[in-house]
């Protein structure tokens, strides 16, 4: 399993995110400085998180965006999903495979799916900041 940029800038959004909460809304181009990001590809993500309810956001000179919920209530695991869409450590467990029924490898990626789930579910937004 890789984590890609995608999954990488949501969770750095959320993290700069959570260590400004409390200060109101905060500019995407404020985190895309701090996190040295280009705006550009944290708007895709942030447009994620957005979408998956993790982030409320506000127009206008004051804007900008801020957590849905405090930051002990994010997993790491959530957060990276709605990045990556998905975190399983192969296609097939995905989307099936016709050899699933004989393939011998399915339970070992099985197994390992469900470590990777239980560590990043173990860990919070909190956690990491």
């Amino acid at each position: 399993m890789m984590i890609t940029t995608k999954g990488r800038n949501a969770l750095k959004i959320m993290i700069d995110l959570a260590q400004h909460e409390g200060g109101g809304y905060v500019s995407l181009a404020d985190v895309a400085e701090r996190q040295k990001e280009s705006l550009k590809y944290l708007e895709a993500s942030v447009s994620q998180l957005s979408a998956a309810g993790f982030v409320v956001s506000a127009r206008g000179k004051s804007g900008g965006y801020k957590l849905a919920r405090p930051a002990q209530e994010y997993s790491v695991a959530e957060i990276l999903q709605a990045g990556e869409g998905s975190l399983a450590p192969v296609s097939c467990l995905i989307s099936g495979c016709e050899n699933a029924g004989t393939c011998q490898t399915l339970p070992l990626f099985k197994e390992l799916d469900e470590v990777i789930k239980n560590f990043l579910t173990s860990k919070t937004l909190k956690d990491l900041i």
